[in-house]
């Protein structure tokens, strides 16, 4: 068995607030599991669908103190598609950030919370990707990240180098899910991370064991209150095991 990514969770001090920000931002309709939760997803999207990483943003009282070392890079069609989107970005709360990319022709900037994200100029590898171009991870080894997550997911391996690591859906749709190599290392609880789940039909133990073996460590965190599994890969980031659907 394997499983699949289906959405990013992103901590939010106020999540509604947060929420409003990206589905403007990604023509996005909102949805909510209650007070402290909100979720985001295409509109006319049946979850779960490779043709999209959903995100959902929880309510946590934390500040944010480090980049985060998850990020969403944004597509665009063309020089003016990215003029346009980052002006109306501002419009919306976002600012400019600079965490020393030096002149790059992508736009880095940060949202109403601080959470980065880029705006990339038009690349045709992202033509067909929708709104988000990739969930882009920090590490110090993507080939170990590309080896993990390769074996956990059925995702594609599409390119891995000493200093990057690209896959996508086996299906040829959505966004892709790509690690760079930075010289920073993991401090802290990470603000923003992956959400996997498996294929309808595996046993979650089993799955959870077998990630295990992969690589993935438990974060010694207390989970008897909640029904999904809460895993590390091998640099540390944690990440939820979903139920199966």
């Amino acid at each position: 068995m394997a499983t699949r990514l289906v959405q990013i969770n992103m901590k939010a001090h106020d999540d509604a607030a947060l929420g409003r920000f990206w589905a403007e931002a990604l023509g996005w309709r909102i949805d909510s599991e209650g007070p402290g939760v909100t979720n985001l997803e295409p509109v006319g999207f049946t979850y779960p669908d490779p043709a999209a990483v959903c995100i959902d943003l929880i309510a946590r009282p934390e500040p944010k103190t480090v980049k985060n070392r998850v990020h969403l890079d944004l597509a665009t069609t063309s020089t003016a598609h990215q003029e346009e989107l980052v002006t109306r970005l501002k419009g919306l709360g976002a600012t400019p950030v600079d965490v020393g990319q030096g002149d790059v022709p992508w736009t880095v900037m940060a949202d109403p919370e601080g959470n980065e994200f880029c705006v990339l100029e038009p690349r045709p590898v992202y033509r067909d990707t929708g709104p988000i171009a990739a969930v882009v991870v920090d590490c110090t080894d993507p080939r170990e990240m590309a080896r993990f997550w390769g074996e956990a997911m059925d995702w594609t391996l599409h390119e891995v180098t000493d200093a990057s690591a690209t896959m996508r859906s086996a299906r040829g749709v959505g966004p892709y899910l790509e690690f760079l190599r930075t010289p920073d290392t993991k401090s802290g609880w990470n603000r923003v991370h992956l959400d996997v789940r498996p294929y309808p039909g595996a046993d979650p133990a089993a799955e959870a064991a077998r990630l295990r073996s992969l690589g993935a460590t438990d974060p010694g965190i207390d989970q008897s209150a909640i029904h999904w599994t809460i895993l590390a890969d091998p640099e540390g980031n944690e990440f939820c095991l979903l139920t199966p659907a």
